[in-house]
C-alpha cells in the first residue's frame, strides 16, 4: 500500500470518526408536527417592541460609569419606576446568531445547523416573529433575513443597511445604531399619512424589531471599557425614550404596548465573544409596559449570591433573573401569539402583572407546549426502535403526563395557584429532561461503535506497522490469515447488524458507524499471527524492556498534552522536560546525542518556548510594540544569517532572501500605521490594505522559486511564512514563532548528529526531492530501511509540537471568541467567512512550519515517512479515545461546550495533519527556479 493509499484510507476512517460526534452530541433538537399551543389568557398587550443591543455586557449597562453618572439613565428610571428587570443567561456559543435564535424562537440552536449558514435560516423552525400578525425589524443585514425567510408567509419584512457600513475600523460606528432609529421614525412617520400601512399597524399581535449592532461594533474594535462603548450605551438609551415617546404618541398613550430590552451576548475585555466567561454570557434584560408588572421594593433584590446588585445599586429594586430562551415564551404571552412550537423556553411569570390565575394558566399552556415536542420526539424514536428493545421514558409515561395535567387544570380551577404553579413547573423540568433523554436515545448504541471503531482502527494500524516495518512480515506475501471460518463468523455479524438496523429505520450513517468496527477489527485478525510473532521476537532479542520503556515515555507525554488542552501551562511543563533529552540519552546510553552547543541550544530553546504556554492567551490584548520587535529581530537575525552563514549561495537565493527580508520589513511597517490609522479613528488606509493583501499573495509563491536543498528551503519557507503571520498579529505571536523556529533547528540539527555519531553518512545538502511521498513502498529501490525506537521518538515530537503550536499562543476560547482587530491589515468591514478564512491561515502557519521541519526529518533520517504517520495516527487516536470518553452532557454549557470541542480538535488534528502533509510537499519540493535566469557562485 503506497502512502497515497494509505492517506485516503485514514481521512476516510478520521472523517467517520469525527462525523459521529454530530450524530451524537450535535443533532437537531427541532421536531416537526406539534400544534400550536396559546397561552389560553387574554393578551395583556397588543403591540410587542424588542430592541436588542448587540455586544451590551450587563455590567457596563448597569454599573456607574467612572464620572458617578448611568450609562443608560432612562431605561435606569424605568428600572426604579416603572418596569421590572434582570440578567438573561446566555449559552455558548456566544454570537450573534444563536442568541438571537434564543431571543426569538426560544430554543439553543444546534451546532450543525449553525455550520450551515450565518446568512440565512439553515433549518426551519418557529418564532415569535412567525407566529405575529406582522413584524416589522431595522438593523443589522446578517441577523434580520434569518426570521424573514423562516416565516411562513411575507408579513416579516426587514429594512437594512448595507454591509459595508459594518466597518470596525471605520471611526464612529454609533451611526449604525442611528441608522436604525431614523428608519424607524421615517416609518412611523410615513404610516400617519398611509392609510394601508396605519391600519395595519393598528391590529393585535404586531411586532417592532430594533437590532442596534453599534455596540459590539464598538467593543470589538476599541474594547468595552472604551469611551466609545459606553457613549454608544448612552446613545442607544436616547434613542429608546424618543422612539418609546413616538410609539406611545402613535398610539394615543393606549397602554396597549410591550417593551422588552436586552442583549444577544456580552463581550470579554479584550473586545471578543464566541465562549462563556461571565462576561459573555451576561445580558441585561429590561421589561415594561402592558403586562408587565411594576418595580417591587425589597432589603435584597434577591437570593443572588453574586454581589452584582450591591454593585450596581440595585438592591433595593427586585431582580428576576432568565435564561435567554424564556424571553420568547413571554413575548408570546405579552402578544398572545402561541408559543413559539420549537421553545424549550419557561414563562417567567415573575414579571408579568396578572392575576395568579392568569399566570398558572399561562404557565401550564407552557408546559403543553413542551409535552407536544416530547409527545412528537418520542413517538419519532418508538417508530424506528425495535419494540420489544424500547425504553420509554418512565417518568412521564402517557398515563403520568393526561394524569399531571388534569391535576393541575384542577388546582387552578380550584384557587390553589401555588400549589399548580409548582406542579406545572415540576412537570416542564420533567418534560425537559423526557426531551433531552429521547434526544440522547441512541448515544450508548453509537458510542459503542465508535470506540469500537477507534480501538479497531488502532489495532488494525499497528498490525500494519509490524508488516510492513519490521523484518517480521519479510518472508510474506500479504498479511492474511487463511482461516475461512474466521471470515464466515465477521460476514454474519456484518448481516445480523445490518438486519437489525434496517428494520429500525435507522439513518445510513448508523450503518457506517456499526460496520466500520467490524471491517476494521476484521482486518486486524487477519494479521493476527504477525503480531504474535512480533512478540516472540522482542522477547528473543532482549528488545521487550526498551520497547516498554519507551512506550511508556510516550504515553506520559500524550498524557500531559491531553491535560494541557485543559491547563495549556502544562505544555510548560513537557518543554521543560524534552530540555532534558541530552542528559537523560546520556544517562541511559553513556553518550551525548550531538555536540555540546547543539545539546545547549535544544535545551535553551525549549525553554524559551516554555515561556509561551504560561502567558495571557495571544487574544486578549493588543500590544503591537511586540509585534514590531518580532519583526525587527526577525530582519535582524535573518540578514545576519544570509551576509554571515549563508555565504556560498548563489546570488539569486540572496537576492530571494533580502526580496523575503523586505517584505517582512514592509508587514512591520504596515502594521504600524494600521495600528496607529485605527486607533486614530481614520479607518485601515488603502494603501496598507493592499499591501497586506499583496505580501500574502506573494509569500506563498516566493518558496518555490528557492532551491529545494534542506536548510535552504526551509530558510525561505520561514521567512515567507513569516510576513503574513505578521501582519495577522497583535501581540506576541511574532516572538513565539521564532521561538518556535528556533527550537525546531535545533530538532533537526540534533538528529543529524545523533545519526553522523552512529556512524551513518548524511549531508547537510540533501535534498527534499530525495525523501518523495511514493519512497515507502517496500517494492521501490528507493526504500529506507525499517523502523526503529527512535522513530517512535520522532513521531512523538511532531504530535507534541502541533499541540505547542496552537496552544503556545491560543486556547479553545480563543477559537470560539471573535477578535477582528486580527485582521485589521486586510479589512474591517464585516466579512464573517473572509475573517475567518485569514484567522484560520495564521493558526494554519506554525502548523506548517512544524510539518515542514517533520518532513525535514523525515528526509534526513531516511525514515519511511508512512510509518511515522502510522505512529503518529496511534498516538493521535490514543488522544481522540480520551477526549471521546471525556465528553460530557451535564454540567455547565461552558464544560459542555469545552469537552466537545477537544474531541473535535483532536479529529480533526488526524485528518489535518495528513493534508498538511501533501500541502508540505508541495512547500518543500516544487520548485520555479526555471524561471529565474543567470545564476552564479558567489
Amino acid at each position: 500500500m503506497i502512502i497515497w493509499q494509505f492517506i485516503v484510507l485514514g481521512v476516510a476512517v478520521h472523517v467517520i470518526l469525527f462525523y459521529s460526534i454530530f450524530d451524537i452530541y450535535f443533532k437537531s433538537p427541532l421536531v416537526h408536527g406539534m400544534t400550536p399551543v396559546t397561552t389560553g389568557v387574554p393578551a395583556p398587550s397588543k403591540r410587542l417592541v424588542l430592541f436588542v443591543a448587540d455586544g451590551l455586557r450587563a455590567d457596563k449597562f448597569f454599573e456607574l460609569d467612572i464620572s458617578g453618572n448611568y450609562r443608560a439613565p432612562y431605561l435606569r428610571n424605568i428600572i426604579e419606576n416603572s418596569g421590572a428587570w434582570g440578567i438573561s443567561h446566555t449559552r455558548v456559543p456566544t454570537e450573534s446568531r444563536p442568541g438571537h435564535v434564543a431571543i426569538i424562537a426560544g430554543f439553543y440552536e444546534d451546532v450543525s445547523a449553525i455550520a450551515k449558514g450565518w446568512k440565512e435560516n439553515p433549518v426551519q423552525f418557529d418564532s415569535v416573529f412567525n407566529e405575529s400578525y406582522h413584524t416589522w425589524s431595522w438593523g443589522s443585514p446578517d441577523i434580520l433575513p434569518m426570521f424573514a425567510k423562516g416565516a411562513s408567509g411575507d408579513h416579516v419584512i426587514t429594512n437594512s443597511y448595507s454591509s459595508e457600513l459594518e466597518d470596525f475600523g471605520g471611526g464612529d460606528m454609533s451611526i449604525l445604531d442611528n441608522w436604525v432609529f431614523d428608519n424607524a421614525e421615517a416609518f412611523f412617520t410615513s404610516a400617519s399619512t398611509n392609510s394601508t400601512l396605519h391600519e395595519m399597524l393598528q391590529r393585535d399581535k404586531v411586532v417592532f424589531f430594533f437590532h442596534l449592532l453599534g455596540i459590539d461594533t464598538h467593543g470589538h474594535a476599541h474594547k468595552p471599557h472604551s469611551l466609545a462603548y459606553s457613549k454608544n450605551i448612552n446613545l442607544v438609551d436616547s434613542e429608546i425614550q424618543k422612539m418609546v415617546s413616538m410609539i406611545e404618541n402613535f398610539y394615543g398613550n393606549d397602554s396597549l404596548t410591550s417593551y422588552v430590552m436586552t442583549a444577544d451576548h456580552g463581550m470579554t475585555d479584550w473586545g471578543s465573544h464566541g465562549a462563556g466567561q461571565p462576561h459573555e454570557t451576561l445580558t441585561p434584560l429590561v421589561t415594561w409596559g402592558a403586562g408587565i408588572r411594576k418595580p417591587i421594593l425589597t432589603s435584597n433584590c434577591g437570593a443572588y449570591g453574586d454581589k452584582f446588585c450591591t454593585a450596581w445599586n440595585l438592591e433595593s429594586v427586585k431582580r428576576n433573573d432568565v435564561q435567554q430562551v424564556d424571553i420568547a415564551p413571554l413575548m408570546s404571552y405579552l402578544i398572545g401569539v402561541p408559543y413559539p412550537m420549537n421553545s424549550i423556553g419557561i414563562l417567567p411569570i415573575d414579571l408579568l402583572s396578572a392575576s395568579e390565575g392568569d399566570k398558572a394558566t399561562a404557565l401550564l399552556a407552557n408546559a403543553e407546549q413542551i409535552l407536544a415536542q416530547f409527545q412528537v420526539k418520542m413517538e419519532q424514536v418508538k417508530e424506528r426502535t425495535i419494540s420489544v428493545t424500547f425504553r420509554p421514558f418512565l417518568e412521564l409515561v402517557e398515563s403520568e403526563k393526561l394524569h399531571t395535567v388534569r391535576h393541575i387544570k384542577h388546582l387552578i380551577k380550584n384557587g390553589q395557584i401555588e400549589e399548580a404553579v409548582k406542579d406545572t413547573q415540576r412537570l416542564i423540568d420533567t418534560a425537559l429532561r423526557g426531551l433531552q433523554y429521547y434526544q440522547t436515545y441512541d448515544r450508548l448504541f453509537l458510542g459503542a461503535s465508535i470506540v469500537l471503531g477507534f480501538l479497531g482502527w488502532m489495532s488494525y494500524t499497528f498490525c500494519i506497522l509490524v508488516f510492513e516495518y519490521t523484518n517480521i512480515g519479510e518472508d510474506r506475501v500479504e498479511m492474511v490469515e487463511r482461516n475461512k471460518t474466521f471470515t464466515v463468523v465477521f460476514v454474519a455479524l456484518a448481516i445480523i447488524i445490518t438486519v437489525l438496523l434496517y428494520v429500525q429505520s435507522l439513518p445510513f450513517m448508523c450503518y457506517t458507524y456499526c460496520l466500520l468496527p467490524v471491517l476494521l477489527w476484521y482486518k486486524f485478525f487477519q494479521g493476527w499471527s504477525v503480531m504474535t510473532e512480533a512478540f516472540q521476537a522482542a522477547v528473543e532479542n532482549q528488545l521487550l524492556r526498551d520497547i516498554i520503556v519507551s512506550m511508556s515515555f510516550c504515553a506520559v507525554g500524550l498524557e500531559i498534552v491531553i491535560l494541557s488542552f485543559y491547563y495549556r501551562e502544562l505544555l510548560s511543563l513537557g518543554l521543560v522536560a524534552l530540555s532534558a533529552w541530552p542528559l537523560v540519552t546520556y544517562y541511559w546510553y553513556g553518550l551525548w546525542p550531538a555536540s555540546t552547543a547543539t545539546c545547549i541550544g535544544w535545551s535553551v530553546t525549549c525553554l524559551l518556548v516554555a515561556v509561551f504556554p504560561i502567558l495571557p492567551v495571544a487574544s486578549k490584548h493588543t500590544q503591537y510594540h511586540l509585534v514590531l520587535i518580532s519583526g525587527v529581530l526577525t530582519v535582524l537575525i535573518g540578514f545576519t544569517l544570509v551576509f554571515k552563514y549563508f555565504t556560498t549561495v548563489k546570488h539569486s537565493l540572496k537576492y530571494l532572501w533580502i526580496l523575503q527580508l523586505t517584505l517582512i520589513s514592509f508587514s512591520v511597517l504596515t502594521v504600524k500605521l494600521t495600528s496607529d490609522s485605527i486607533i486614530g479613528g481614520k479607518g485601515l488606509p488603502l494603501a496598507c490594505q493592499f499591501t497586506s493583501w499583496f505580501v500574502l499573495g506573494v509569500s506563498i509563491v516566493l518558496p518555490m522559486l528557492s532551491p529545494t536543498t534542506l536548510y535552504h528551503r526551509l530558510m525561505s519557507l520561514i521567512l515567507s511564512m513569516f510576513s503574513p503571520y505578521l501582519l495577522l498579529s497583535i501581540t506576541y505571536e511574532g516572538l513565539f514563532l521564532m521561538s518556535l523556529i528556533s527550537l525546531l533547528y535545533f530538532w533537526l540539527q540534533m538528529e543529524f548528529e545523533a545519526l553522523d555519531s552512529s556512524g551513518r553518512n548524511v549531508s547537510e545538502n540533501v535534498d527534499f526531492r530525495e525523501g518523495g511521498l511514493v519512497t515507502d513502498d517496500l517494492e521501490s529501490p528507493t526504500f529506507s530501511r525499517y523502523l526503529e525506537l527512535a522513530d517512535l521518538r520522532r513521531a512523538f515530537f511532531f504530535v507534541f509540537y502541533m499541540i505547542v503550536a496552537f496552544f503556545g499562543t491560543g486556547n479553545i476560547a480563543s477559537i470560539n471568541s471573535f477578535d477582528p482587530s486580527t485582521v485589521y491589515c486586510f479589512l474591517t468591514v464585516f466579512h464573517p467567512f473572509v475573517m475567518g478564512a485569514l484567522m484560520f491561515f495564521k493558526i494554519l502557519i506554525p502548523f506548517l512550519i512544524v510539518t515542514c521541519a517533520f518532513r525535514a526529518v523525515h528526509v534526513l533520517t531516511r525514515a519511511p515517512l508512512r510509518s511515522l504517520f502510522l505512529l503518529v495516527f496511534i498516538m493521535s487516536d490514543f488522544m481522540g479515545l480520551h477526549f471521546f470518553f471525556l465528553v460530557k452532557d451535564y454540567g455547565s454549557w461552558l464544560d459542555i461546550g469545552t469537552t466537545i470541542s477537544h474531541y473535535v480538535i483532536v479529529m480533526l488534528l488526524n485528518i489535518f495533519m495528513l493534508v498538511l502533509t501533501g500541502i508540505s510537499h508541495g512547500l518543500t519540493c516544487w520548485s520555479l527556479m526555471w524561471l529565474i535566469k543567470g545564476d552564479k557562485q558567489s
